[in-house]
């Protein structure tokens, strides 16, 4: 940790607070903060707070002179966009060669830090609305000026760059910017780092973490604004009542149902985040527990494969007699044995679900069942998850519907490798709002009357 008396700011977080208080303005706006990668994201963290804005990063690298790398003869960004310092470059005596040899560098460098950073998140739209680019400092303003240039592209209607501390000139200096707002701009500027008193480096991991945050809590904020249904339920299944939580948005596009052995799928932080993105694409969610308290004690339950779809079953006719959820299909979301559930279920033509997701599942527990599940059936496993990997294989060659396997890399059973449970549930989330279709509730409801 590097620490500096006397400085201007105590870290980032409290560069961070003071930079989102000067923009409270954009308060309102409909903006988007974007942080820039990596030192920048935790400034716009708390910028992003304060606005009660939405938080992404745009990502974007310098292009270092050969011989001097910590000085900038350009930079490059998402998108393939580029701004270069000719008189520097001629200067500096930098050959063609010479700059595309770095230019390529930095380029495989940029596009594997957006895999890392954006692992299971689809960049923010930022069409029509206000973005405001945030660093924790301007050196020479290149990767702002290609940042500014990329969010325009993006279809931005306003850009704001901000940052803590900057040049003297700095605010005159930054072509593609509406407003450049820093708060210090001492003379004479030496370098970022030596205005904080702690500018200790932000690892790859610390962004992903601020990012995942962040859409949690604003995640929340919309979920307390909306008008819609977000309750316990009890749903009666044969001689017990099972415990759940219902999130239904207004109208509908679909409703998924989660399965998960255990019994736990109503607490499941996994499933509840799961659920969440799921909520945020239209789709209405069912968290149900498909044990009771006292059945999940008995481990033999949670392979109980038929009680677990049968109470699946109840839960599914239940979600129908709904008036709020009237006309909508119905999907089965399973992880872990309740995937043998949910599919298990799925092959019962009564219910007519229009379609399933597993994530690390079980479907072998469906063995006898699978090839009468004609739904179309997404199989989500872990790369490193091996052998669940060659059973999800083997099991989609079984299934009478059409079926992929999504292999998220690296990732292992429980999928808590950072941005891996994204991943999944954004690919469980393009699968339903794909498959939950008029079409599919036309089926659906047909199925639903017999």
């Amino acid at each position: 940790m590097v620490h500096r008396a006397g400085r201007d700011f105590e870290d980032r977080v409290d560069a961070g607070r003071r930079l989102g208080r000067r923009l409270a303005y954009l308060r309102g706006e409909d903006a988007v903060v974007l942080g820039l990668p990596r030192g920048g994201v935790p400034v716009a963290f708390e910028v992003a707070q304060q606005l009660h804005a939405p938080l992404d990063v745009i990502v974007v690298r310098k292009l270092g002179l050969p011989f001097q790398p910590e000085l900038a003869m350009g930079a490059i960004g998402e998108g393939g966009y580029e701004v270069l310092d000719r008189p520097l470059i001629t200067h500096a005596g930098v050959t063609d060669h010479e700059l595309q040899l770095v230019e390529a560098r930095e380029r495989s460098e940029l596009e594997s830090r957006v895999r890392r950073l954006r692992r299971g998140r689809d960049p923010l739209d930022l069409t029509g609305r206000v973005a405001v680019i945030v660093d924790d400092g301007i050196a020479t303003g290149a990767t702002a000026r290609v940042a500014c240039e990329a969010v325009r592209h993006k279809g931005a209607r306003r850009v704001v760059l901000a940052a803590p501390v900057g040049p003297p000139d700095v605010r005159e200096g930054i072509a593609g910017a509406d407003d450049v707002v820093v708060l210090e701009t001492p003379e004479p500027f030496l370098a970022v780092g030596y205005h904080y008193r702690d500018f200790s480096p932000t690892s790859d991991d610390e962004v992903v973490a601020l990012l995942a945050e962040a859409s949690r809590r604003e995640r929340q904020r919309a979920v307390a604004a909306a008008a819609d249904c977000d309750i316990d339920v009890e749903i009666p299944a044969g001689r017990v009542v099972l415990q759940g939580h219902l999130h239904l948005p207004d109208h509908p596009a679909g409703v998924v149902v989660f399965a998960h052995g255990s019994g736990s799928s109503r607490h499941s932080p996994r499933n509840r985040y799961v659920a969440s993105v799921l909520y945020d694409a239209g789709l209405g969610t069912l968290l149900l527990d498909l044990l009771t308290p006292e059945e999940e004690r008995d481990r033999a339950n949670v392979f109980d494969i038929e009680l677990l779809a049968d109470r699946l079953g109840a839960a599914v006719r239940w979600v129908r007699r709904r008036p709020d959820a009237v006309g909508a299909s119905v999907g089965l979301f399973g992880a872990s044995t309740g995937a043998g559930a949910a599919l298990w279920a799925a092959a019962d033509s009564n219910l007519g679900i229009a379609a399933v997701v597993s994530r690390g599942g079980r479907p072998d527990l469906a063995a006898p069942r699978l090839g009468s599940v004609t739904a179309p059936t997404l199989l989500i496993v872990g790369g490193a998850d091996t052998t669940v990997l060659k059973l999800n294989e083997e099991a989609a060659a079984g299934l009478a519907g059409p079926s992929r396997v999504s292999v998220v890399p690296d990732a292992t059973h429980l999928f808590e490798e950072p941005g891996a449970l994204a991943e999944a549930a954004l690919l469980a989330r393009d699968w339903f709002r794909h498959h939950l279709t008029a079409d599919d509730r036309r089926r659906t409801t047909r199925a639903a009357t017999r």
